[in-house]
């Protein structure tokens, strides 16, 4: 009976009567429950039964009433019957929503909840019965998630993975992990071998080929005794062919495959095998690590049985000895000891092999210290595997058998004939040697020949391999005291070859090196030497001659060819060959010709023949450039000296000065300067002073030759010239780095000036400062560099403007009132440089420069004298106590009293101009200041 509460209410008649009128209409029974959604749910689930068994096709109802169901058995234990009467619902619901997958879904999960094994996998199944195949894949997830859960038997879960991968095989790897996780490595194995021999197969979950090889592998050696039909063996080393990159890992993922099936031998021929083919260092170094692992493992293993055995026999015999058992045997007793097991006969019978010994601890010692021993050896061969070309590593292997001669003997052969010379990284001819040179330490001469012989056949990259060969073995006979042999092999080495040869070769289109051997420069070194230390003159000297004729002679060669022949008296004959040298060379090559030829011939003619030996100095000074003049300058006037004339002499230093480079003129000319002097005299030196000043040195050397040359007028007595070159020198000497030259002209001044020389030393110190303050130092960086060479004043000008310099206001118009050169006090020399006094002294008030660098003196007519002001400021600014001396007046005699008379007239004349001439404000200061 249903409760009255439940009965529809006045407020539901609108709707009931609405439903009566039609009651098939989804709207109205829609807008019903709406409005009701707040009722208790047995209301709610009468009307909305009333409405689906009016419109029982109506998925939006049923959809509804299923939610309100599901929300209502939330949280309750699955055991409540509200479940039932759930699951009751749905089954009446599929019977017209069978068609629909979210209806299914629903059911499914419901059906999960409660644990309902059968139920659910029938359910599953009805599910995927009735929706079509274009749907499955929704039904799919939850049902594999089902089958996933703890408590559903394996057997079950397979089936439905397999019906899952007839629908969609390519989750294969879902259904693999399914299987690992379920230890059924057999099936595991065969499926991920099958997906591995699918080449159309790709990963879903982004795994390589090589990713599946390593789990297929780690399957296989893990689970060796689960796994059986399948080639393992083949399926690894497949692997390895294939996947290069983890060679080592699957080497020893075979040795441990056969490990676990108790095949020890086997995964030590695996081990060994994977040693001696790996090509890298890293596979080499995980396979033999897991190499020595298992011999380690190995032997522990056997120390723990052997230990365990010892002392399970020794509680026996206490145990025998206490029940008395070995002093009374019973009947039972001996017929135990006569049911002997076949393992104990087995080792009766072979105990005498040692194969068969238990206690082979030894022999497992043995082997671990072997493999450790051969480490070196493995290692060297992996590296030879990867370049057998390595002459280097050939080298390092033959060492590590240096106990062993055999074991050498054997390195070098399959070295010679493994190593291409054209391929080999190093020099291949001297594996050759190396293999010839073991035969002799060891005293087979015999041997070694032949091991030189088959060298010299070899066809190596380069002649000079192929020479040094020849080198070591000619080395070797001299080595046994075989001169002759020696002698005779350099013979057969610079053999030219035939026509015929030659013919044959170039038809083949094969040059080898043998062809060549005959030019090679180091073999006919070494012959030459052979010949001078064994040979007579003329074999030498036909060898050199030889060597000039190839035209691969070095002027080393000519060198040592001509001492030959000057060490037998032989001069014009050594004199030929340096002329023939000089004739082939070029510079820089032929300089040391022409020092050695000039040094001889002077040393042996002397003075004889000087026309002959200035001859030779003219062609080799006329050949030579700048850089390598200098020394054939200076052995040209060491001749002139020693054997001829001073002028001739003083002419070679003045023509070297114009030769050498700038950086090397002030060794020339301090030279020359000292030989003038020495020869005509130190007033002579004045020229030389003058035209090295005006040679274009650069500044720092015309400032030391400057100075050198003021000294030696200050010597002569030549005070205002002495100064008159420091004032030139000034400009070129910057204060503020280059103290030295201001320190030596203050020392000059303060011994022979005055008071006004000083000073204007003092103010032409300032201006120069002053300039190099304003102009040098803002000036770019390419023209501060040295040897730049001077600049007019518009070139100066010019650059700062293009520098972004202002032009200074009182510069120009004092560049506009200087008054142009004339033509008639224009220098001769262009090279002169600026400001250069060569003789007398020039008043330096006034001085410009001209258009050609020279010096003019004019008169300023704007000039404004304020020379007392001047004088004040300098001596506020810097005071020096210059010592004065009276002269005395008998020096000069009459010249004293004129000159005192003529200082009176002059006094009396200015004064009576002071009164006569008007003063301007200026002059009438300073008359009150000197008063």
């Amino acid at each position: 009976m249903i409760s009255e509460e439940l009965y529809p209410g006045e407020e539901d008649l609108v709707y009931e009567e609405e439903i009566l009128r039609n009651a098939f209409t989804l709207k109205l029974w829609w807008r019903y429950l709406v409005a009701r959604r707040d009722a208790p749910f047995e209301k709610k689930a009468i009307l909305y039964e009333r409405a689906v068994k009016a419109l029982p096709g109506s998925y939006k109802l049923w959809y509804a009433y299923l939610r309100e169901k599901m929300d209502l058995v939330r949280g309750l234990p699955i055991t409540h019957w509200r479940y039932e009467n759930l699951n009751n619902t749905f089954e009446r619901a599929l019977v017209t929503m069978h068609r629909m997958p979210r209806i299914w879904i629903m059911y499914l999960q419901v059906l999960t909840e409660q644990k309902l094994l059968t139920r659910t996998r029938r359910t599953f199944d009805r599910a995927l019965c009735s929706l079509p195949v274009t749907q499955h894949d929704r039904i799919w997830e939850p049902y594999l998630q089902f089958v996933s859960q703890k408590g559903v038997p394996v057997e079950t879960s397979l089936r439905v993975y397999r019906r899952y991968l007839m629908f969609d095989p390519t989750h294969i790897e879902d259904f693999i992990e399914f299987l690992v996780n379920s230890e059924l490595w057999q099936e595991a194995a065969e499926r991920l071998a099958g997906v591995l021999n699918d080449s159309n197969f790709y990963s879903i979950k982004g795994k390589t080929k090589h990713q599946l090889w390593l789990e297929l592998c780690d399957l296989l050696t893990k689970h060796a005794n689960e796994v059986s039909g399948l080639k393992v063996d083949a399926i690894i080393r497949g692997g390895i062919r294939k996947f290069t990159d983890e060679v080592g890992r699957l080497w020893t993922s075979l040795a441990d495959y056969y490990i676990r099936r108790g095949l020890f031998e086997k995964a030590r021929d695996i081990y060994e095998e994977g040693m001696t083919t790996v090509i890298t260092v890293r596979d080499f170094s995980i396979i033999f690590d897991a190499y020595a692992q298992f011999e380690e493992s190995m032997l522990a293993a056997k120390m723990e049985t052997l230990d365990v055995s010892d002392d399970d026999g020794e509680e026996e015999n206490e145990q025998r000895l206490q029940n008395g058992v070995m002093l009374k045997e019973t009947k039972e007793d001996q017929k135990d000891v006569q049911k002997i097991s076949v393992d104990k006969l087995a080792k009766n019978f072979l105990s005498g092999f040692w194969l068969n010994d238990e206690n082979d601890i030894d022999l497992r010692l043995a082997r671990l210290e072997h493999l450790m021993n051969r480490r070196p050896e493995l290692v060297s061969s992996v590296l030879l595997r990867q370049n057998p070309h390595n002459v280097h590593e050939w080298h390092k292997r033959v060492r590590l058998f240096k106990d062993n001669p055999a074991r050498q003997i054997l390195t070098y052969t399959e070295a010679v004939k493994t190593v291409d010379p054209f391929k080999a990284a190093g020099k291949p001819h001297t594996l050759w040697v190396s293999f010839a040179r073991l035969y002799e330490n060891h005293k087979d001469v015999a041997n070694a020949r032949v091991i030189f012989e088959k060298a010299v056949q070899v066809n190596y990259k380069t002649v000079d391999d192929l020479a040094s060969v020849w080198c070591e073995w000619a080395e070797m006979e001299l080595r046994q005291k075989n001169f002759k042999g020696a002698l005779e092999l350099m013979r057969r080495a610079t053999a030219e070859p035939s026509v015929e040869i030659k013919r044959r070769v170039a038809a083949d289109q094969n040059e080898p090196v043998q062809m060549k051997l005959h030019k090679s420069l180091k073999i006919w070194t070494f012959y030459v030497d052979l010949e001078e230390s064994l040979g007579t003159l003329e074999s030498a000297r036909g060898v050199y001659e030889r060597i000039l004729d190839l035209k691969i002679a070095t002027p080393q060669i000519v060198i040592n060819y001509a001492h030959l022949l000057e060490e037998n008296k032989y001069f014009e004959d050594a004199f030929k060959v340096y002329e023939r040298g000089v004739k082939v060379f070029k510079y820089p090559h032929v300089k040391d010709i022409w020092v050695t030829y000039l040094s001889k011939f002077v040393n042996r003619y002397k003075g004889s023949k000087l026309e002959r030996a200035r001859d030779l100095f003219e062609q080799a000074v006329e050949k030579a450039p700048a850089e390598d003049v200098k020394l054939l300058y200076l052995q040209y006037a060491k001749l002139e000296e020693d054997y001829g004339l001073a002028r001739h002499a003083m002419k070679v230093y003045d023509r070297a000065t114009k030769a050498v480079p700038d950086h090397e003129k002030m060794e020339i000319y301090d030279l020359y300067i000292a030989r003038a002097a020495e020869n005509f005299g130190v007033p002579k030196t004045r020229e030389i002073y003058e035209q090295a000043i005006e040679s274009g040195l650069p500044d720092k050397y015309v400032k030391i030759m400057s100075m050198n040359y003021a000294d030696l007028e200050r010597k002569l007595g030549e005070i205002d010239r002495a100064r008159a070159i420091y004032v030139y020198a000034s400009q070129l000497a910057d204060p503020r780095s280059d103290p030295e030259f201001w320190n030596k002209w203050h020392e000059f001044e303060v011994q022979h000036g005055n008071e006004d020389t000083f000073r204007e030393m003092l103010r032409i110190k300032r201006s120069v400062s002053a300039s190099y303050s304003q102009t040098h130092f803002i000036l770019p960086e390419y023209l501060m560099q040295k040897d730049q060479g001077k600049l007019t004043l518009e070139e100066t000008v010019d650059t700062l403007k293009r520098a972004g310099v202002p032009e200074d206001e009182m510069a120009a118009l004092e560049r506009q009132l200087a008054p142009a050169a004339t033509s008639s006090t224009a220098q001769k020399d262009g090279m002169r440089a600026l400001g250069f006094v060569s003789a007398g002294v020039e008043s330096q008030a006034g001085v410009v420069r001209t258009a050609d660098e020279g010096r003019k003196v004019t008169a300023n007519p704007e000039d404004i004298e304020l020379q007392e002001e001047s004088d004040a400021e300098d001596d506020s600014e810097e005071r020096v106590e210059v010592a004065q001396k009276d002269v005395p007046a008998a020096v000069y005699g009459d010249l004293a009293n004129k000159a005192n008379k003529n200082d009176k007239d002059g006094d009396d004349v200015a004064k009576r101009r002071e009164r006569e001439e008007p003063m301007g404000a200026l002059e009438r200061i300073k008359r009150l200041r000197k008063q």
